[in-house]
């Protein structure tokens, strides 16, 4: 085998062309989207005045392997794409560790993670339907940075709904968002009939994704010539971030590497299902015995300690209803909780590998995240987001493990994006400031009693 280098990169006649659909190896498939009204499987028609048509197709599909990626989206992904998969030499000196560690580095573009990757799909079919404009909403801003940058490459108006706590804590995301045309609103607000019914139910509310959902959906069903596009969850979403996956397959082939652990943060699961779509499929096939883990905040632990059943997507109940890992969506996370990852449930296709047997899911603490995050910087000369840091976390912890058994593993994780956006957090760490809240069960219990009743 040759030497393995710093970094392992791909040509540009090396990168994919086609998106990959996990879906179309799963057994089991995921449930459908359900009718919040009759409880029904939701039919295309039923999706049309929220998501745009072609994108709709993508989300019902759970059959086609490859989706053919279109030359203008390709011709966009080469600006920042292949990312390179980096071997972390330095790290694994740094704590003495027999693995080989690699993460895939999705920080290298303006919107300093991987939500571009799907955004620029999301506004090309928006702009091949002819429409005016998106909506959507954002928490930590990654999602709403990367669309207004695909917006203003397209052309399309874009307005975004961001969680007020991240949009009063990090207002230099908010104004990259205002830099390339966006029009960009602290949520929950006044503008729309759910964010007022929010604000007079919870006076106060640092607010949560799933009620900057509402708003956008509100604002997208009722403005012509706008439709509403979502930066993680969706079965569509994790088929446009598979490119992730893609690229990591093949330059690990490049040297003959075997993963053994692939670790990835999950919030609503887009980049971790997209890093694992290959993988999955090969460990559905019994081609592979690696073993998958999905990193979550311990305040917000929808796959450690939520529900397995249907729920609303949104705050307002509007949306249509998806079977997942669920804290319940009434849930909010703490306002002291600055590591990201804030939604109350989980894609619905990672939910069923999950609850199939496929992968694992841990647990952690902000504060242990954020020191983890330090390490990885100190070393690796890259200051991560929250978001990443904590599979960088967990990529430690399982490094030590090898340091005690004399095992060199191959560790993979997602590093998703930069921290560059995130210093009041850092700044809260370092000054002792951040707690490690985790919500109590009967806390929990709260939220779960409200799911809705199917069948």
């Amino acid at each position: 085998m040759n030497e393995i280098p710093y970094k392992i990169y791909l040509t540009e006649e090396e990168m994919p062309n086609a998106w990959y659909n996990v879906r179309s190896a799963m057994k089991n498939k995921p449930a459908p989207l359900l009718n919040p009204g009759t409880h029904e499987p939701m039919k295309a028609e039923e999706l049309a005045p929220v998501f745009c048509e072609e994108l709709i197709k993508q989300e019902l599909d759970n059959d086609t392997a490859f989706i053919p990626i279109p030359q203008e989206i390709l011709d966009f992904y080469k600006m920042y794409r292949p990312s390179p998969l980096v071997r972390a030499y330095c790290l694994e000196k740094a704590l003495d560790t027999p693995a080989h560690i690699y993460y895939k580095f999705e920080g290298n573009n303006t919107s300093g993670s991987h939500k571009l990757n799907s955004a620029i799909a999301q506004a090309y079919y928006a702009k091949m339907q002819g429409l005016k404009g998106v909506t959507t909403e954002t928490g930590a801003g990654q999602w709403g940075t990367a669309l207004s940058m695909a917006c203003s490459y397209f052309g399309l108006d874009c307005k975004v709904y961001m969680v007020k706590v991240s949009y009063e804590q990090k207002p230099f995301r908010r104004e990259v968002m205002r830099v390339y045309g966006a029009d960009v609103t602290p949520s929950p607000s006044m503008t729309t009939k759910i964010g007022q019914k929010i604000l007079a139910e919870h006076p106060g509310t640092t607010g949560s994704l799933g009620c900057a959902i509402s708003e956008a959906v509100e604002v997208a069903t009722s403005t012509p010539g706008y439709r509403y596009v979502l930066g993680s969850v969706l079965n569509q979403v994790l088929l446009h971030q598979s490119i992730i996956g893609l690229e990591t397959e093949a330059a690990l082939k490049k040297y003959d590497i075997v993963p053994d652990i692939i670790i990835g943060c999950a919030g609503g699961g887009s980049n971790l299902g997209g890093l694992i779509s290959p993988f999955m499929r090969d460990k559905i096939e019994g081609k592979l015995d690696t073993r998958i883990i999905a990193v979550e905040p311990a305040s917000c632990p929808s796959f450690t300690r939520g529900v397995y059943a249907y729920d609303f997507c949104d705050t307002g109940m509007v949306c249509p209803l998806a079977k997942m890992y669920t804290l319940g969506s009434d849930f909010i996370p703490s306002a002291n909780h600055a590591g990201g990852l804030r939604y109350h449930g989980m894609s619905s296709i990672l939910s069923q590998l999950y609850d199939d047997g496929l992968m694992e899911a841990v647990a952690v603490e902000q504060t242990s995240v954020f020191e983890a995050a330090e390490k990885f910087a100190r070393v690796e000369g890259i200051l991560p987001a929250p978001e990443s840091s904590h599979a960088i976390k967990v990529a430690i912890d399982e490094a030590m493990k090898c340091k005690e058994t004399g095992e060199a593993k191959n560790i993979v994780f997602g590093l998703t994006g930069t921290g560059y956006f995130d210093l009041v957090a850092y700044e809260k760490f370092h000054n002792g400031e951040m707690t490690d809240y985790i919500p109590t069960d009967d806390e929990l219990a709260v939220f779960r009693a409200k799911l809705p009743v199917i069948g």
